[in-house]
């Protein structure tokens, strides 16, 4: 990458009128209400106008790790996912869809653990 490729990435953009406080306001609101990082910055992206949270400040994850949050994760969401189809197939033993479902997001946190 050329260095003016690099200082063109590393500006700031003008034409977002939002300060560094405000965002990190709108990003620990928007990860009380459940959201993922990356639905977090989809948010800011469709609703707020900003193209990304890193050219105005930090990164969204470490927003979130600095006002002690845990940030969720693919494994949390997967294990939920999990715990539900689990006591699905307790109710529904030969839901064979449901088996499968359950045995592919199993490979899915091996391989994320790994």
């Amino acid at each position: 990458m050329s260095d003016e490729q690099k200082t063109n990435k590393e500006q700031k953009i003008d034409w977002v009128k939002i300060k560094p406080a405000e965002l990190e306001k709108l990003v620990i609101e928007l990860h009380k209400e459940g959201k993922t990082p990356a639905q977090i910055g989809m948010a800011l992206r469709d609703n707020h106008g900003i193209p990304r949270a890193k050219l105005i400040g930090k990164r969204i994850s470490h927003i979130i790790t600095s006002h002690n949050l845990s940030p969720i994760t693919e494994k949390i969401i997967l294990e939920a996912r999990m715990k539900k189809l689990n006591e699905h197939i307790k109710n529904k033993k030969h839901d064979l869809c449901a088996k499968r479902s359950l045995a592919k997001k199993q490979w899915i946190i091996r391989k994320l653990s790994q």
